[in-house]
């Protein structure tokens, strides 16, 4: 049986989510064995289309997108966003506010080269989405973990940023609707972070890549809007919401008070002006996307796919011995905890090779979110029923007498 003693490393910046496992996945599937991928949020792979209308729209598009654009992107899919961010209520965004990405990862890696100075140091949260983590290693600075508690529906730990805020913190990363936990922030919560950022003068940057998929009558309530007072980076986009991964569609937007934030705007315009611009063709379809309907609502509802996809992996879950789960609220993730004494389970990232060597189905450890413990591991719920409830009938199974 093949062991990892650790995980692949680049100077210091980890990646693990496409990593070792991601690896043996592959090996496996070139030598013929079929895999069932739970480890990627990407639709299209399990039969979610993107709409109709903005298909038509990139067809319609192709001769008017093979120049560039300007490095912020076109001006209909600006002013779409624009009026976006208006009818949520984000506070000061002009048009110049507005920077179209290849998709939010992009954008993400921009901002930390942008932001950080050698040493500085960056609030993210644990668990988290890894980019964030990554890219801020990779821009020389230093990504400091603030704790996602489980037992409060995964919030972030107030009092746990608090005690991690230095004279190096620069900003806090907050992940809302979250990967990998599903976890929605209510108001007060988004509220007690601004406030440690106006009281530590920090920039606040939010990805909201999920903002349109939430369940259960709920409300997501852009952080942006509850900061007139400070500068805030929202990052979003069309790759979950539209089912349009492949087509890199994101977008971040500046608000509030960037009064004191010249340079690092400065930084941001030079660097998106350094590639040029995003894809052109898929900016075409912003307009359409946000200004129609939106067909992702219907799933979202009782009956709908991504709905009843969400009930059955969550109580299949917790009926599993030695296994326990929040429901998540939004996005298409579940993030389970396992009893590691009943397993004696010390390396997470070993519990899903072995799952996969005998049951042919990858997930991502909790290791690959920057979870510290060896006890979670993440399930995209994006497959249809059938294959879920082999998912969970492998585990069942595999659990049986699994131990490390």
């Amino acid at each position: 049986m093949k062991h990892f003693e650790k995980s692949t490393k680049l100077d210091g910046v980890s990646y693990d989510v496409r990593g070792p496992v991601l690896e043996e996945a592959e090996r496996m599937q070139e030598a013929g064995i079929s895999i069932l991928k739970l480890n990627t949020g990407n639709p299209a792979p399990f039969g979610f289309e993107a709409p109709n209308e903005i298909v038509r729209d990139l067809i319609m598009n192709v001769r008017e997108s093979e120049g560039y654009s300007e490095s912020k992107g076109i001006f209909a899919a600006r002013k779409a966003i624009q009026q976006y961010c208006q009818l949520k209520g984000f506070p000061n965004v002009g048009i110049n506010d507005i920077y179209t990405g290849n998709g939010v990862s992009e954008l993400i890696t921009m901002c930390m080269q942008g932001l950080c100075n050698n040493g500085d140091e960056v609030l993210v949260p644990t668990p988290d989405y890894p980019l964030w983590t990554a890219s801020v290693s990779l821009a020389g600075g230093k990504p400091v973990h603030y704790i996602c508690d489980e037992q409060s529906e995964w919030y972030p730990d107030i009092e746990d940023i608090r005690s991690k805020i230095t004279a190096k913190t620069k900003a806090i990363v907050v992940i809302n609707p979250n990967n990998p936990t599903g976890a929605l922030y209510p108001k007060e919560i988004l509220e007690a972070i601004v406030d440690v950022a106006r009281e530590h003068d920090l920039l606040i940057f939010s990805d909201e890549i999920y903002d349109r998929l939430v369940m259960d009558g709920l409300v997501h309530i852009p952080i942006a809007t509850l900061a007139p007072d400070r500068m805030v980076v929202t990052l979003n986009g069309l790759s979950k919401s539209h089912r349009v991964a492949g087509f890199r569609v994101g977008w971040m937007v500046l608000s509030g008070d960037k009064s004191g934030a010249k340079d690092y705007i400065e930084g941001l315009n030079m660097l998106s002006s350094m590639r040029l611009c995003s894809n052109v063709l898929s900016q075409q379809i912003i307009q359409t996307a946000l200004g129609g309907y939106q067909s992702v609502d219907e799933l979202l509802l009782p009956g709908g796919r991504i709905y009843e996809q969400r009930e059955y992996i969550y109580n299949a879950i917790n009926d599993i011995p030695g296994l326990s789960a929040v429901k998540p609220k939004a996005a298409f993730y579940i993030f389970p905890k396992l009893d590691i004494k009943r397993f004696n389970i010390t390396n997470d990232e070993q519990f899903v090779l072995d799952f996969l060597h005998e049951h042919h189905i990858l997930l991502v450890h909790g290791g690959g979110f920057n979870w510290q413990q060896p006890d979670h591991f993440r399930i995209v719920y994006l497959p249809k029923l059938d294959d879920l409830k082999e998912t969970a009938q492998s585990m069942r199974a595999f659990l049986a007498d699994y131990r490390q």
